[in-house]
């Protein structure tokens, strides 16, 4: 009996051992939350046209959603509603193709129903 009980040691020994063994040191870092701001989303609108003003938006998660007037001057306004993603690589939102990401398993039920049904 008391060589089981020598050899049931040794084997518990050398378990763990070889599972501090196999232990490495890993570093996590969290990501860092997109700022969900009317001057962060509209930043995403670029080209010839600019965000004049914000009527609504809001964000959930990694999208948003932005109504918004954009144009070069009053004169060519228009009223438009964006889904946005945010890239956690850049640090930036952009904009992203209502075609693509406007289905109800893909966006969070907030952006889905105030960024899909309008304009």
């Amino acid at each position: 009996m008391k060589i089981f009980r020598i050899l049931g040691a040794v084997v518990v020994v050398v378990a763990l051992v070889w599972s501090v063994a196999r232990v490495s040191a890993t570093t996590s870092t969290s990501p860092v939350a997109a700022q969900c701001s009317t001057a962060a989303l509209s930043h995403a609108v670029n080209g010839a046209y600019r965000v004049m003003s914000v009527q609504s938006f809001g964000c959930a998660g990694d999208f948003a959603f932005l109504w918004a007037t954009v144009g070069t001057n009053e004169a060519d306004a228009i009223g438009v509603t964006e889904v946005l993603r945010f890239s956690s690589s850049t640090q930036r939102w952009s904009l992203v193709s209502r075609l693509k990401y406007c289905h109800r398993t893909t966006l969070p039920t907030f952006i889905y129903l105030r960024g899909c049904f309008s304009n």
